[in-house]
């Protein structure tokens, strides 16, 4: 069973109590403004191959970054395109996974040898101190893959519990929609609609002169 501690009781103590099981290469359960994710660092590649295992995740589908600002892309991305430039300034922070050129020297784990990594600066305050303090971390929903997201500390608890170090308990989350996801290597391309939907983004990037794929 996973050690539980939440949040609202003293934010600023269970954030450094987090950021020492992520600096250890541990695994820890993070609420976000949709749902509970899985964070570890994007740079342990021993921790990173733990998510992909705990998930069950099938070939193909690598797993996304959260960052606190632009500054934590450092190291994660290789170049910030033109588009991608431009959804950032537009959509971040909010529910957009960006994906990025991957720097060469992530952990495969992470990119599955696509040589793309997806990027997501989030909104929700309490992940945005963690992400502060622990730096970038991956930001997959913290279920087996197949299986419903994680709301609740306590459903994190029974899908994961036996597999994570530390699950930070920021009450029920809100739900809904995935991020949308939009490539900016080579054409511009949405992979997935999500709270952000195709027309926003094709206007964004419109107003710079670019255009979305079909």
């Amino acid at each position: 069973m996973a050690q539980t501690l939440t949040l609202q009781a003293d934010p600023q103590k269970v954030v450094e109590a987090a950021g020492q099981v992520i600096r250890r290469g541990g695994v820890v359960a993070i609420p976000t403004e949709s749902f509970y994710a899985v964070g570890a660092s994007p740079f342990d590649e021993a921790a990173v191959r733990r998510v992909g295992r705990m998930k069950g995740r099938e070939q193909g589908k690598p797993l996304l970054v959260l960052i606190a600002e632009p500054a934590q892309l450092e190291g994660i991305v290789a170049e910030v395109t033109e588009g991608a430039a431009v959804l950032m300034q537009r959509f971040w922070p909010g529910p957009l996974t960006i994906v990025f050129p991957a720097a060469p020297d992530l952990p495969e784990a992470l990119t599955l040898g696509t040589g793309t990594v997806g990027v997501r600066q989030p909104a929700y305050p309490a992940l945005v101190a963690l992400l502060r303090q622990t730096g970038p971390l991956t930001g997959t929903s913290a279920n087996r893959s197949g299986e419903p997201p994680a709301q609740t500390a306590e459903e994190v608890q029974a899908a994961l519990g036996s597999e994570v170090e530390m699950i930070l308990d920021g009450g029920p989350t809100a739900g809904g929609l995935p991020s949308t996801i939009v490539q900016t290597v080579g054409s511009i391309r949405l992979l997935r609609e999500g709270p952000i939907a195709r027309e926003r983004i094709a206007a964004a990037l419109a107003e710079a002169g670019l255009v979305l794929a079909s």
